[in-house]
């Protein structure tokens, strides 16, 4: 769909996120123009474009990490979860991000025990019992298909790990309070092929159970991991549809610019 249309929603599927008339700015720069799209639940969504498009932004406004930038503000429109429009005053940001975890393009685990990484953000909500605390981390790892790399060193610090176990960490980490949304920025950016592919089989898996939206500069990881692409380009939402229709039969002229390696 071009940006002609200026509902740029989804089919056959049932959208937990739906954006409408959404303008962002930074101070007096706007960064984010009339974005109107709907993402559906239990699909992978990926946003794709050029390095400052405003895709990393845009990801970021779903769970108000941009509330920690002053400069940071909606100009117009509303972005809903579940039907609850989540910039509503009454809306608590640090509740919202128990709903919508988020995983960074550089891993960041604690510097703490690999359990303690998990148990870390139930504890802070007051679980106490080892024996919830001990199911939880051993699902989440399963989860996140580290159990039996780790299993018999959960007491050895998680920065001890490789790079790829460490970003497949923080996404159990971010299971752990189990959220109905997951948010990658650049989750493969920093790895190599070997752990990117297992990232990338990792995210097959969660899409059973969760909603991901995945920022990506690397259009074949995209073809590869999502159900739907969106392309962004100078802030707007130039088009989005079925990752397969976005890269094999592009309906605007810019997308299939991009695709093709004519720009970005």
């Amino acid at each position: 769909m071009s940006t002609s249309n200026p509902s740029q929603t989804t089919s056959g599927g049932t959208p937990i996120i739906k954006i409408r008339n959404f303008d962002f700015a930074y101070g007096d720069a706007q960064a984010l123009f009339d974005i109107n799209m709907d993402i559906n639940a239990k699909e992978v969504t990926a946003f794709i474009g050029p390095s400052g498009c405003g895709k990393s932004t845009f990801l970021r406004c779903f769970n108000r990490m941009n509330d920690l930038i002053d400069i940071a503000r909606i100009k117009a429109g509303e972005i809903k979860i579940s039907d609850i429009n989540i910039y509503d005053k009454n809306v608590d940001a640090i509740e919202l991000r128990k709903h919508v975890g988020m995983v960074f393009q550089k891993s960041n685990p604690f510097p703490k025990s690999i359990y303690d990484n998990i148990a870390y953000g139930l504890r802070i909500q007051g679980v106490k019992k080892k024996s919830e605390l001990d199911e939880v981390v051993e699902r989440c790892l399963r989860d996140a298909a580290l159990w039996d790399e780790v299993k018999d060193r959960l007491s050895e610090s998680a920065l001890g790990m490789s790079g790829g176990q460490q970003q497949r960490l923080c996404i159990a980490r971010a299971l752990a309070v189990r959220p109905e949304i997951l948010l990658m920025d650049e989750p493969c950016s920093a790895l190599d092929p070997i752990a990117t592919a297992k990232v990338e089989e990792l995210i097959h898996e969660l899409k059973k159970d969760y909603t991901i939206v995945i920022v990506t500069h690397s259009m074949q990881q995209a073809a590869r991991v999502s159900d739907r692409t969106a392309f962004f380009y100078l802030g707007k939402l130039i088009e989005y549809g079925q990752t397969d229709q976005i890269f094999m039969n592009p309906r605007d002229p810019q997308t299939e610019a991009y695709i093709s390696g004519r720009f970005g």
